[in-house]
């Protein structure tokens, strides 16, 4: 069993950065994932990293403005988001799992970019 705990999120600025941490608890060797879901909107993903940190990927709408990593030693993956738009306002939840599946997620936590 996993349990990832996400925090980090708030209000901010457009233009301005968060840094979300994503904690995990249990059998954690997996890639992990970022998703995000607005308002109205489905589910999409963000970035994902590998277990090993040495391949990232980015949804294109924020490749360029955020970064995906992970400490193994403390099994926390962090989501720094710098440039920060309306439009990434939005419930953002870390999710892990075997392979490319997410079987895991997280609580999920609010970012709100003001305009």
């Amino acid at each position: 069993q996993v349990q990832l705990v996400e925090s980090g999120g708030g209000l901010v600025q457009a233009g301005g950065s968060l840094r979300l941490s994503c904690a995990a608890s249990g059998r954690t060797r997996y890639g992990m994932g970022w998703f995000r879901q607005a308002p109205g909107k489905e589910r999409e993903f963000v970035a994902r990293i590998t277990w090993s940190g040495s391949n990232t990927y980015y949804a294109d709408s924020v490749k360029g403005r955020f970064t995906i990593s992970r400490d193994n030693a403390k099994n926390t993956v962090y989501l720094q988001m710098s440039s920060l738009k309306p439009e990434d306002t939005a419930v953002y939840y870390c999710a892990t799992g075997m392979g490319l599946n997410y079987d895991y997620w997280g609580q999920g936590t609010q970012v709100t970019v003001s305009s």
